[in-house]
């Protein structure tokens, strides 16, 4: 592993009253123990962040189609008083669209979307329909149960890699009980080879931990505005200290990736029970972020799964358009898209299903001038 292979992941896991937003409630320092002297790794630490909803850096705020930071107005004079005049906050959603067959349909006009924020109908600013470059975190469940699934899961995630776009840059995590970076982000296959080589099965299922730090990581340090994490997983969270409520809130909260999951919820070992709520938990992360989640039968079926993953994120549609609502006015907003086209039944469109928007600067009004 060269000197990038291992970093360590920072991340908030910040305890909220609310998926819709509500009272905050009092966050507490939460640090995981380093790993033993005799490891060759650091441990990921998990601290809890002041400020329970991340203010971006000046440079990272989000930018209207214009250029312009979405969110911030201008000050304008109107018989001597001066007001900030708020401009519409911009939104960027990637979407899948999916026909009554459950084929990808990657040939629509703008004229088929219809995008709704808290059931208004927004008007589209920006459409593209290209194959765009993407940040992409590779989680692998790295618990005691994983152990005899390694090398299919190994040689898919590697596949999703070869087959997506020359410019996307990937890193490689893994999860037991604490989670680690094996690779930092890279479009190197050998480098990602090596990570995988490192990953070592033992100890419980961090998930929600591991979900928070991931995104965490990518907006603190990815190239690109679109982002995505796979997780391949075969069990239940029984170690996180943030629940799926808050790591759910947690990536929308930062703009965060879409999520893609891969349920190995197949064997003797797995109780139909356990099942059943895995595949809860997995479904609602990718519903809530706008991915998708997959749960294959055995372990012949998880390559082709990662093959459908990679075509989904390249033939994706980047749609903008500028809230209504203005951003100072807070709160979750939930976001609805929908697609209809001549020729085409029972379209379906796969896209976050909601906002925290951001605010740089004060936007009340400025005093009178004298």
């Amino acid at each position: 592993m060269n000197g990038m292979g291992w970093g360590r992941l920072y991340s908030a896991v910040v305890v909220w009253a609310s998926l819709s937003g509500g009272v905050v409630a009092e966050a507490q320092s939460v640090q995981t123990p380093q790993a033993p002297a005799a490891a060759t790794r650091p441990s990921v630490t998990l601290s809890t962040d002041s400020d329970p909803v991340p203010s971006p850096d000046p440079d990272n705020v989000p930018q209207s189609s214009d250029g312009t930071p979405g969110g911030v107005g201008q000050v304008v004079e109107d018989h001597g008083r001066f007001t900030l005049q708020t401009g519409a906050y911009e939104v960027r959603l990637n979407a899948s669209v999916i026909d009554s067959s459950g084929q990808t349909v990657d040939s629509l006009p703008q004229s088929a979307f219809h995008v709704y924020e808290d059931g208004v109908l927004q008007t589209i600013a920006g459409f593209r329909h290209e194959d765009l470059p993407v940040s992409l975190g590779i989680l692998i469940d790295s618990s005691g149960s994983m152990y005899d699934k390694r090398q299919a899961v190994d040689v898919a995630s590697l596949d999703l890699v070869r087959l997506s776009n020359p410019l996307d840059e990937a890193f490689l995590v893994d999860f037991g009980s604490e989670a680690y970076i094996d690779q930092d982000f890279t479009s190197d296959i050998s480098k990602l080879e090596r990570g995988l080589s490192e990953v070592k099965s033992a100890g419980g299922t961090a998930l929600y931990d591991a979900v928070i730090a991931s995104a965490d990581y990518l907006m603190k340090s990815a190239k690109h505005p679109k982002q995505v994490l796979l997780i391949v997983t075969d069990g239940d969270d029984n170690a996180s200290s943030a629940t799926l409520e808050q790591a759910i809130q947690r990536v929308q909260d930062m703009d965060g990736p879409a999520i893609y999951c891969i349920g190995l919820l197949f064997g003797e070992d797995v109780s139909h029970a356990d099942a059943r709520h895995s595949r809860q938990v997995l479904s609602e992360l990718a519903a809530q972020t706008g991915g998708a989640a997959y749960f294959p039968h055995s372990l012949k079926d998880v390559d082709g799964i990662t093959r459908d993953v990679a075509a989904d994120i390249r033939s994706q549609y980047t749609i903008s358009y500028r809230s209504t609502n203005p951003p100072q006015n807070g709160g979750y907003r939930q976001v609805h898209v929908e697609a209809k086209e001549k020729g085409y039944r029972g379209l379906q469109v796969r896209t976050r299903s909601g906002y925290f928007p951001k605010v740089r600067g004060n936007t009340a009004a400025a005093a009178p001038s004298r």
